[in-house]
């Protein structure tokens, strides 16, 4: 379900004699930023030398050998000489035309190298049509504006910030007019690049009172997102089924009358659905409904449905009699529950009632599908974790705590030498602040570490806590900054 996709992302800013532009080194932070969040392979380079272009040229080339999808990005000055189009470096003779030409990026050279590559899609995007600071110094006439009309190669789609013409505009804000529309649009769910680029020129158009008019060449022959929701990766169940709030209930099928038993919060209803799970039922029943009859048996135990913790705790046992590909549809909706929402959208914390319980599986090798099935799609939805979910890897943490008024009070939590507890609402604290005291709250180690396991996203069995000192590990009571977490938030 992995797409692998790999950027080149060049923002030039720092040009001399007084020419620095605005935008372009936080177009390049953005953009590398947002590309990494959809999964991309990112290399960024901001105020470069022409030497250092081409090196980050052929590093990108030798990306493209092992990636699907190409992404080239510039900000900064751009422009066309005897009809070429030339990317300037910081380093970039400006005396003269000829010499502009000869210690600049050529275009030209980055279609070479995407045309020739194993990448099915190139995609190159242009921020690059600023005014030309050199334009009367070189006697140039007004239709030499803007970058000059180019060919695109097969498989390969070209946005450029500028009709012909036109100039480019910096932004306002932090980003240049163009960029700023791309960061707004890609983030648009399961929208093709094709109608991005559309809804692009509009927001620019708007955004320049009609001054600058972005464009496109494309020669894509299939589609391509940024932005694709889980329901466009997974292809073994419907949308339907990962987005279960859309599920159509059919009263006349045993499957579905299973289903709304166990969304009636009545825990006599819950139990009697239970009931009607058996092998015969379960061998007319489609994964789709298995599915999500998975995902419903995790919401009621959780909800505290002692049936459906039952089941799952016993999960081998009660479906001893199902086929592989049965017993694989209803471990998928369970492991698919903990992760992801009623609308296929992943939770900005996992649902973690019975998350142990459910990992406390992955020890049976005949069940290892479920968990390659939900680690390939958390890591499809480019979910952010200590470590991935289904891949059984260990984590060690130390917790260190303070002794003080005879309580061991939990004052740090250390992943890889960084402390990662924070205040909830703040993504960037890193610890306890000395100017201002938290609350705390009692609580006995072992329901902290169960607390832990669920916030790292990781089953205790694979959790390696350690205690300093030692003594507050086995102690009676912890004190714990109330409102403190060290959970990720899950999307990006």
């Amino acid at each position: 379900m992995k797409r692998q996709m790999a950027a080149l992302v060049i923002g030039n800013a720092e040009y001399p004699g007084g020419n620095r532009l605005a935008n372009p080194v936080n177009d390049a932070e953005d953009l590398g930023a947002k590309l990494k969040s959809y999964g991309f392979e990112v290399l960024v380079a901001k105020d470069s030398t022409l030497k250092e272009m081409d090196r980050g040229l052929k590093d990108f080339r030798t990306l493209l050998k092992t990636h699907e999808v190409g992404l080239f990005f510039f900000a900064g000055h751009g422009m066309q000489i005897e009809g070429q189009n030339y990317l300037l470096a910081t380093d970039t003779d400006t005396d003269a035309e000829m010499d502009a030409k000869h210690s600049s990026l050529s275009l030209d050279k980055v279609l070479d190298v995407m045309a020739k590559s194993a990448a099915s899609t190139k995609i190159i995007v242009l921020d690059a049509c600023r005014n030309n600071p050199w334009e009367r110094r070189w006697q140039r006439s007004p239709a030499s504006r803007g970058l000059a009309s180019v060919y695109a190669p097969k498989g390969t789609i070209i946005g450029f910030a500028t009709s012909p013409g036109e100039i480019a505009l910096d932004g306002a804000g932090r980003n240049g007019t163009y960029t700023e529309a791309l960061l707004q649009h890609m983030d648009t769910p399961d929208c093709s690049i094709e109608t991005m680029f559309k809804r692009v020129r509009n927001t620019v158009a708007a955004a320049s009172k009609g001054k600058q008019t972005s464009w496109e060449h494309t020669s894509l022959s299939g589609e391509f997102y940024f932005n694709l929701s889980v329901g466009k990766l997974i292809h073994e169940y419907s949308g339907t089924a990962l987005s279960d709030s859309l599920f159509v209930l059919d009263e006349t099928r045993k499957s579905h009358k299973i289903i709304e038993g166990l969304k009636i919060y009545t825990w006599s209803r819950q139990n009697a659905a239970l009931e009607l799970l058996t092998a015969a039922s379960v061998a007319k029943m489609a994964t789709d409904s298995l599915f999500v009859i998975g995902r419903n048996i995790y919401q009621a135990a959780c909800g505290g449905s002692h049936g459906a913790y039952a089941f799952v705790e016993k999960f081998i046992a009660r479906t001893s009699g199902f086929s592989a590909v049965k017993r694989k549809a209803m471990l998928d909706g369970l492991l698919f529950e903990i992760f992801f929402n009623s609308k296929g959208e992943l939770r900005d914390a996992i649902k973690g009632g019975c998350f142990n319980e459910v990992f406390e599986l992955q020890q049976h090798m005949e069940l290892k599908s479920s968990f390659d099935f939900i680690a390939e799609a958390l890591t499809a939805a480019h979910a952010d974790f200590y470590v991935l979910p289904g891949k059984g890897h260990e984590l060690s943490i130390t917790v260190s705590a303070k002794r003080k008024k005879g309580n061991y009070v939990v004052d740090a939590v250390y992943v890889d030498a960084d402390n990662v507890l924070r205040r909830d609402e703040d993504v960037d604290g890193s610890g306890i602040s000395d100017d201002e005291e938290p609350k705390f709250y009692g609580i006995v180690p072992d329901q902290f570490n169960d607390k832990l396991s669920k916030e790292l996203v990781v089953p205790a069995r694979l959790l390696r806590i350690t205690y300093t000192p030692r003594a507050s590990g086995v102690s009676t009571k912890l004190k714990v900054p109330r409102g403190w977490t060290v959970r990720k938030s899950l999307s990006l």
